[in-house]
């Protein structure tokens, strides 16, 4: 409860409210509580200023969100959207004392005694750690990222509200359940608490560059692992241009449109070659490497957040890909069905009109030209009318492509997405149906086999076995249902026999009767008829 009022202090103190178009008709609720805010003084600062040290003061996760929304430019107006750039890099550092003591614990050495120089300036600060150079003892440069002190305990609290939030968002929007808010929460909880591991973020780096080692595309700084720990990663030292320094990018001669495409491909063989992908892809993360201005490097820093998908979603989901690529979208409203993302019942050839009228739009056109914000407000009306359900396991998904949307736009507004990702995904879908990803799958698969090759033969005997006791048992039950059968034939005969004597049994009374009675009266008569008509009937008719 503290927390939750601290975060409405903290937005009411810097007076957000200033960010709200005066075009938007608000509730008489909201224009009440706009009106009291209005008591509070107008700080100095302009309101995209406001909203950036608001989320500073608020911590961590919001600082996380800022970040994010820095790289929708389509969103906000450009002084906005700078402002939030800062939350990349200049959030404000913490005392060097505090750093000193985190890497000496996390080290279990001394500063001296780990690095021959260290700088106690700091390179950068985030909203989880913060970065500071030195030269290792072999006289290499590397790059020392200290966690924050404290910072989990902030973090959790966050989390706890976040989390009340999102049972309290279901509990009174029943038609928000589709959209999984609370395991949106849970599986943010799981990303940002990795955050605060290192070693996790280490293990990330190296496997990121074992995947691109020698690709002249991407390039991941070493780890040095012998100083590195929970608290505390060394690494080596890159030197590049951010990309949001455009200029100093622009300034050699960089071909950015070939950049650009560069890193539409390096995304996507990440999700679908690899299966590895860094999800946390803002500008602050990914630096260029324009040493050769033609043929420009990317270079990935932060490995923390990382994303993976099932066989079954990667499949899914190139398959829809294509689809898009193509126009096709009765496919893409057979793949939605067939993957579960929307209900069976779905009526089909109204889905695929509702998926064309927002995706035709969009088409083969520049990014530039292009409002995903107004694409993604479609497909959440689209949403709420085919009760489409949000899928947790592709948010980071979701929020990598909208970072990788927000810096193609800043680094080459004419970036077409098609253009680059049509022929990637036509070229991975060859390649997983074709003959050599099946010897891949059985060249993959056969270390699993080999060890039961020395059983083979025991294996098969028993299967054999197995096989003639399987026989043996089907003729014993064969000959069994014979014999059933037999006797009840044999039954079914003794009982038409008896009924058969019944019968005339039955109907050798009533000629007596019939005889006897002829003078007598009609009754009788009746009498003998009707004694007949059941020995008839149990003759012939009874089943």
């Amino acid at each position: 409860m503290i927390r939750a009022l601290r975060i409405l202090w903290a937005l009411a103190r810097h007076r957000l409210d200033r960010l709200i178009p005066p075009q938007i008709a608000l509730p008489l609720w909201a224009r009440f509580l706009r009106g009291c805010l209005r008591l509070i003084p107008v700080p100095v600062n302009p309101p995209a200023a406001s909203l950036r040290l608001a989320l500073e003061q608020l911590g961590p996760v919001f600082v996380k969100l800022g970040q994010i929304l820095s790289t929708r430019r389509d969103l906000f107006e450009t002084s906005t959207a700078d402002e939030l750039q800062k939350l990349q890099d200049q959030v404000p550092p913490f005392a060097i004392a505090d750093a000193r003591r985190i890497i000496e614990a996390g080290t279990g050495m001394t500063i001296e005694t780990a690095f021959k120089t260290f700088d106690d300036v700091p390179l950068a600060s985030a909203s989880v750690a913060q970065v500071h150079t030195a030269t290792l003892h072999d006289g290499s440069e590397a790059v020392v990222k200290v966690i924050r002190p404290g910072i989990e305990t902030v973090i959790q609290a966050d989390l706890r509200l976040m989390f009340q939030l999102a049972r309290a968002i279901e509990t009174i929007l029943p038609a928000s359940r589709r959209f999984h808010p609370t395991d949106i929460v849970r599986d943010y909880e799981h990303t940002i608490l990795g955050e605060l591991d290192l070693t996790l973020e280490a293990a990330n780096t190296a496997r990121l560059r074992d995947n691109w080692a020698g690709s002249h595309m991407l390039y991941v700084p070493a780890v040095h692992w012998d100083l590195s720990s929970r608290q505390v990663l060394v690494m080596e030292r890159i030197y590049g241009q951010t990309v949001a320094n455009l200029d100093a990018i622009q300034g050699v001669g960089t071909d950015m449109r070939q950049l650009a495409h560069l890193g539409v491909e390096i995304f996507f063989t990440q999700v679908f070659d690899h299966n590895f992908f860094h999800a946390d892809m803002h500008p602050g993360n990914v630096f260029v490497d324009i040493t050769d201005p033609a043929n420009p490097t990317y270079i990935a820093l932060d490995c923390a957040i990382i994303g993976s998908l099932t066989e079954r979603d990667k499949d899914y989901l190139a398959r829809n890909l294509l689809a898009f690529f193509n126009r096709d979208y009765a496919e893409v409203a057979s793949l939605h069905v067939a993957s579960g993302w929307v209900p069976a019942e779905t009526d089909l050839i109204e889905f695929e009109a509702i998926i064309r009228s927002v995706c035709e739009p969009v088409f083969q056109r520049p990014i530039r030209e292009i409002s995903f914000g107004k694409v993604l407000l479609s497909l959440f009306q689209t949403a709420r009318r085919f009760d489409m359900e949000v899928q947790p396991q592709l948010v980071l998904l979701q929020k990598t492509l909208l970072n990788i949307e927000g810096m193609g736009r800043q680094i080459y507004p004419d970036l077409d997405l098609w253009e680059t990702a049509a022929p990637f995904m036509e070229r991975w879908m060859a390649k997983r149906v074709g003959p050599v990803n099946a010897w891949r799958t059985f060249s993959d698969d056969l270390p699993k086999w080999l060890p039961l090759v020395p059983q083979l033969p025991a294996l098969a005997f028993a299967a054999l076995t197995r096989l003639g006791e399987l026989g043996n048992y089907q003729a014993e039950q064969a000959a069994m249902l014979r014999s059933l059968t037999e006797d009840m034939n044999r039954q079914r005969q003794r009982t038409r026999y008896a009924r058969l004597g019944g019968g005339a049994m039955t109907i050798a009374l009533a000629g007596v009767v019939s005889v006897a009675s002829l003078g007598a009266g009609g009754e009788i008569l009746l009498g003998s008829s009707v004694l007949g008509g059941i020995g008839v009937y149990w003759l012939y008719l009874k089943p």
